[in-house]
């Protein structure tokens, strides 16, 4: 990696959150990545690879840690039983080899809960696809980073050919050293981080204070609109929803479909400056347009979808940092713009105002407090809320060029994102001159994956025509 990344020794807040309400199947966090390989890569240096990376990226050796009785989110710690042939295993597709088969094998593989007592991530090397090729397929659970951190943890297992490159050739790093605390250094350290929590906090409490003062003596009047717009924005972030927006899609279950859709980078990049905006802008609007078809196909006229994206909050000063950086922000998207160029320009707007939300960077402080509340009361909360999102997209740029894994060149790479209590979840993920898009249903909303499928194909025709 061109920088070491810096990993923090407990979850923040926010993923101590998403961690806990996991007591609901439904709302698990499970991230699925499917690399497409045009041939068997060599396995003897893969293990060696990814043994190199677990100690290199000590995060893939760390379970988590946590009590009911600590007031501190989980710890990160060393798995002393640690086994790498747990994490990795080969398995042959059944079936004639084909994407639907590998789809059908994967999407089973991800629904399975994680072993809570060992690393949160595991990964299969499957052959017997069609003409040669094989698929390395990885789970990790969500707490360990959000996508963009992922891709960084995982620069340390491709390769720009397919010979080995000279750090193969290095002495292999040591392990990271195991330390099991006792109950005594558990509840001093949960002190410590709780301290220097708190001292953080009110350190920038009162820098904001000193601010706000300068402010309310230079201008009252936008001092208190400020304040009045910052406490509205944490009402919109916690704002509770009873169903659904969409009067079709309104079945939740623990039961998830895989489909993907395939385009070229370049049209879809066209399309958005044309509307001036970004590729995210035209993605979402490709999807947007798939939903109103796929009602329409139904007989159903539905005027807007609430859905949940991401808000990526690294910034130059906290790139190298692991783990999530991101805040899920909901809201209503409209269906009824059929003019493409329109709706793109729509799209960007809303996303322009989600991004300049005041509650933003106070997220980690809200949660915080919501971990406070009994498991139960916080599942149940966010549960009512998650469930009633009915579609989640997400954006994450990978690597412009050709990688290579252990002598095999990936041809196309999908990144499945959890429901985490939504209708579908839609992940667009650029490489080396295509966008890959993952689509996960849940079986109970969309029982008709394939119309689905069809409905979003054709918003994305809709989008790319206007280029």
């Amino acid at each position: 990696m061109s920088e070491e990344l810096q990993f923090e020794n407990r979850m923040s807040d926010a993923d101590a959150l998403m961690w806990h309400i996991e007591r609901d199947p439904q709302l698990r966090s499970t991230i699925t990545s499917i690399w497409i390989l045009d041939s068997m890569p060599d396995e003897g240096r893969l293990m060696e690879k990814i043994e190199r990376a677990s100690r290199i990226v000590p995060r893939l050796r760390e379970r988590v840690s946590s009590s009911q009785f600590s007031m501190s989110p989980p710890r990160w710690e060393v798995d002393p039983d640690f086994e790498l042939a747990y994490h990795i295993r080969r398995t042959r597709l059944a079936g004639d080899g084909t994407m639907r088969d590998l789809l059908d094998t994967s999407q089973l593989f991800a629904m399975q809960a994680f072993d809570r007592d060992r690393p949160l991530w595991e990964m299969r090397l499957i052959d017997g696809l069609a003409d040669g090729r094989t698929a390395l397929v990885m789970k990790l659970h969500h707490a360990l980073s959000d996508g963009v951190g992922l891709v960084r943890m995982t620069t340390s297992m491709v390769e720009r050919g397919r010979e080995p490159e000279s750090g193969d050739l290095d002495p292999m790093p040591d392990p990271p050293p195991v330390h099991l605390m006792t109950q005594a250094e558990r509840f001093l350290d949960a002190l410590d981080y709780e301290r220097r929590k708190q001292t953080d906090r009110v350190r920038r409490t009162w820098n904001a204070l000193g601010e706000s003062l300068a402010e309310v003596a230079r201008d009252p009047v936008t001092a208190a609109k400020d304040l009045s717009e910052a406490v509205s924005s944490v009402g919109r972030l916690l704002q509770p929803v009873s169903e659904p927006a969409s009067p079709l899609m309104q079945g939740r279950s623990s039961r998830w479909r895989f489909d993907t859709l395939r385009v070229p980078f370049r049209p879809a990049k066209e399309a958005a400056n044309r509307a001036g905006g970004r590729l995210n802008d035209a993605f979402v609007a490709a999807m947007a347009g798939g939903m109103r078809l796929y009602h329409e196909a139904h007989g159903i006229s539905a005027e807007a979808l609430r859905m949940s994206m991401p808000i990526n909050l690294r910034t130059e000063a906290t790139a190298t940092k692991a783990g999530n950086q991101f805040v899920p922000v909901r809201f209503l998207v409209p269906l009824q713009i059929k003019d493409a160029s329109e709706r793109m320009k729509a799209i960007r707007d809303l996303v322009h105002q989600q991004r300049d939300e005041p509650a933003l960077p106070i997220v980690d402080e809200v949660a915080s407090l919501l971990n406070r509340f009994p498991t139960a009361m916080t599942t149940s909360l966010f549960g009512s809320m998650m469930k009633g999102v009915d579609f989640l997209t997400s954006n994450v740029p990978g690597p412009p060029f050709e990688v290579y894994v252990c002598g095999a060149m990936v041809e196309q790479i999908y990144g499945f994102g959890p429901l985490s209590g939504a209708a579908a979840n839609i992940t667009l993920f650029s490489y080396n001159g295509d966008l890959g898009i993952a689509v996960n249903t849940d079986r109970a909303a969309v029982p008709d994956p394939d119309r689905f499928l069809e409905c979003l194909e054709q918003g994305l025709a809709e989008v790319l025509g206007a280029s």
